[in-house]
């Protein structure tokens, strides 16, 4: 989508870029709240349901909040794992945007975070590779993401069960900021 449409939907307004800063406070907020609770965290919430929200504009979210994690942490290998682990749950969020499901949305939730090990295996293949060859990156990948599946588990259960509590208060929430009529 341009960002100079002629349809008022496609544009990006200044209550836009305000509502981006805010979903990024939100996010940041929820972070460091849950910081003491390894693998529980509201990201991946507050992603599908911004996504659920806002539409195709979230997309804006992402690179805000990519670089304010950098900034804030530093930029580090988990950084590196940021760039395509968030955009590719907003785009999963987006491509099943119509369904309300509560139940669906924590399946996808949860497996987002049971999988989310595994995508952030991924530079260590290219660790391994640049040290030791294509068989020396599959086993650092691997063996990375073989070690943190029971934090894999972790995260797949908090994602599950937080979407399943907080998807209908928050929609109701979220529909009314956006102005949006009351699901049926």
């Amino acid at each position: 989508m341009s960002l100079h449409s002629n349809r008022p939907s496609d544009r990006v307004s200044i209550r836009d870029i305000a509502m981006i800063g805010i979903m990024v406070a939100v996010i940041e907020v929820s972070k460091f709240i849950l910081s003491g609770m390894p693998n529980i965290e509201l990201t991946s919430f507050w992603l599908i349901m911004f996504t659920l929200t806002f539409g195709w504009k979230v997309a804006l979210l992402v690179p805000v909040l990519i670089l304010l994690e950098g900034t804030l942490y530093g930029m580090h290998i988990w950084w590196i794992m940021y760039l395509y682990a968030w955009p590719l749950l907003v785009l999963i969020a987006w491509i099943f945007r119509r369904n309300t499901s509560p139940v669906l949305w924590a399946i996808i939730s949860g497996t987002f975070g049971l999988c989310f090990g595994a995508l952030c295996s991924i530079p260590y293949f290219f660790i391994g590779l640049s040290s030791g060859g294509l068989s020396a990156g599959f086993r650092s990948m691997v063996t990375w993401w073989i070690a943190g599946i029971p934090w894999d588990l972790i995260h797949c259960a908090g994602n599950f069960v937080l979407m399943l509590v907080l998807y209908h208060p928050i929609s109701k929430v979220m529909r009314r900021v956006r102005n949006l009529p009351p699901e049926n």
